[in-house]
């Protein structure tokens, strides 16, 4: 062993260190490890770096930005919609589904895209149904990897061992050759998952906390049937407020004094205004349904929302406001200050009544649209706190099938081996940007740069290992100690090997270190190389303990996650496909 050697392994051992107990923030850390490799001179500054510039940190960057696309065109919210339709508002029906659908499509396209396509689905489904987002984003990562090892295009690890085995005399893995292991490790761990797994995940956030991070503190607000609206003569039940707005009607206001209960069976009818609570932004889509509007738009003009003068914007109410004991009705608020209160939200209460004849208190959350120096200047006076301004930009839906087309491109792109993955990822993101299905500016927006950051520094510490010789020293030592094994202990030191350099390399790269030293062993010891290969293939997709891999990093911020978190939840799903693979890998490829 060299002193390099020697100080790299030293460094990997502080850097899963401190990724557990997370002192400092992931990326801070893999900024550091990045640093720490140039300035020992371990790596040389211009491979330290590459790693920004590799396939796996411009395919992730590309993939957000598909996916904006997709969020900003509606495409998202209508498959959230579709979704619930099926499952209702049950979290463990929600969470089979995912994971489910998440499988079936990793093992026809690439985990990370099909990862990238549904967090946006994920966190909107875990608004609604208001659980921790935390619940259903790592079962998404973890289901579509498990379906790594059904076909041979379910990542393009197996496409890296496949020509490696092609190298050294051997024939290609099958399309469909891995599917005998590959299908029995996606159920039972997606059994696992749902049974086991889920259980271990914390709950980073609870309702409260949920509602501020994901605005969608419940509001009351008022909604008029207009005139020759398709709801008109609709049942409850079937006008889909609930389904399509995730709105709660509470109230039905006929003639202005009848209040009626909101029975399943009761027919709406043209003027009547009902009292609805529903998150903020799922009370701002009533101004695109065709048939209804917010009442407080049809009876004061606003411009729209997107003009320059205009403000929308939540703001409470202080101690000293002369608002508080007093009704929207009773000071004449539309008329007196020009603006107009959209809805009311009151932490813990329910309340059932017009918007109108509310006696307004202390704390009280008001949703206000108008002109903005009229709102500065109420805020001024005390009379509220602004405590921030909507953003609020309704889906081009005119773009949507655009946006579906374009991901529908990459992936058939990359199903028929046009181009690489990265290169039709980044072109798909282009065309996003040139059809204007998003801007590049919204687009960057919604960018988790914390995740690029990890993942190209993380990078630079799998060069390391292969510029010093770390993974290769490491390699032929395993070999050197059980070589002389039972070739099933042989098959578990290539799997664990594989499994250890898949934490700081990435999945080709270790497999690219592992797979030449197996295959060169087993015809040495006049064992199947085939064998070792396809244990290797299965090990290099078994990225559970840390969140290294890119689709647990896509999910690990919004998740809220602790590196711990994925070794506490991954460990033992980790043992069971090993099991798995020790049965039935010699069984299929014999020895």
């Amino acid at each position: 062993m060299t002193g390099q050697i020697a100080l790299l392994l030293f460094i990997i051992g502080a850097s899963l260190a401190l990724f557990s107990f997370e002192w400092v923030s992931a990326d801070i850390t893999a900024l550091g490890i990045l640093l720490t490799l140039v300035l020992t001179g371990l790596l040389p500054a211009s491979e330290a770096f590459a790693g920004f510039g590799s396939d796996a940190v411009m395919m992730i960057l590309g993939l957000f930005i598909l996916t904006a696309a997709l969020v900003h065109t509606g495409i998202i919210d209508m498959v959230r919609r579709a979704i619930l339709h099926r499952t209702g508002d049950n979290p463990h029906r929600v969470s089979a589904v995912i994971m489910i659908v998440s499988a079936t499509l990793s093992a026809l396209m690439s985990n990370t895209a099909t990862t990238a396509f549904f967090i946006p689905v994920t966190i909107s489904l875990a608004r609604k149904i208001r659980i921790s987002v935390s619940k259903l984003l790592m079962p998404l990562a973890f289901s579509s990897i498990l379906a790594s090892s059904v076909t041979l295009v379910s990542t393009s690890t197996n496409i890296v061992i496949s020509g490696l085995m092609v190298h050294y005399g051997m024939r290609p893995i099958g399309m469909f050759e891995l599917t005998l292991v590959g299908i029995p490790i996606a159920v039972v761990g997606l059994i696992y998952m749902f049974w086991v797994g889920r259980r271990l995940i914390p709950v980073r956030d609870g309702p409260d906390e949920l509602d501020e991070e994901f605005d969608i503190r419940p509001y009351l607000t008022e909604v008029l049937i207009l005139r020759n609206s398709p709801l008109a003569g609709k049942t409850l039940a079937k006008s889909g407020l609930g389904r399509d707005l995730d709105l709660t009607v509470l109230r039905v206001v006929r003639d202005k004094q009848r209040y009626l209960a909101p029975q399943a069976s009761l027919r709406l009818e043209e003027g009547d205004v009902l009292l609805v609570k529903g998150s903020r932004n799922e009370i701002l889509k009533v101004k695109d349904t065709v048939g209804i509007d917010i009442k407080a738009d049809v009876e004061l003009s606003i411009p729209d929302l997107e003009a320059e003068e205009v403000r929308l914007v939540e703001a409470i109410l202080l101690r000293r406001s002369p608002l508080i004991g007093r009704t929207l009705k009773q000071v004449g608020f539309r008329e007196r200050y020009g603006l107009q209160v959209l809805g009311i939200h009151r932490r813990g209460k329910t309340i059932l009544r017009k918007i109108s004849q509310i006696p307004l208190r202390i704390g009280d959350q008001l949703l206000i649209q108008g002109d903005r120096r009229n709102i500065a200047a109420l805020d001024e006076n005390n009379t509220f706190r602004v405590i921030g301004t909507v953003e609020y930009k309704r889906p081009n839906l005119k773009r949507a099938p655009m946006a579906i087309a374009i991901f529908a491109g990459v992936l058939a792109l990359v199903a028929s081996n046009v181009l690489s993955l990265p290169v039709a990822i980044l072109l798909g993101a282009l065309i996003a940007f040139l059809t204007r299905c998003i801007t590049p500016e919204d687009a960057y927006r919604q960018v988790e740069w914390k995740a690029l950051i990890v993942i190209g520094c993380i990078l630079s510490l799998g060069s390391a290992m292969e510029h010093t010789g770390t993974a290769r020293f490491i390699a032929a030592w395993i070999v050197d100690l059980i070589g002389h094994a039972h070739p099933a202990w042989l098959l578990t030191a290539f799997f664990a090997l594989t499994l250890l350099l898949t934490q700081p390399m990435s999945n080709q790269a270790a497999a690219a270190v592992v797979v030449p030293v197996a295959i060169r062993t087993a015809f040495q010891l006049d064992l199947n190389p085939r064998t070792f290969a396809i244990m290797i293939a299965i090990a290099a997709s078994c990225s559970y303990l840390t969140p290294l891999e890119p689709s647990c990093l896509m999910v690990y911020g919004p998740g809220r996650y602790r590196f711990a978190d994925f070794l506490k939840v991954g460990s033992l799903l980790t043992v069971l496909i090993y099991i798995l693979a020790i049965v039935l890998v010699p069984l299929a490829w014999p020895l």
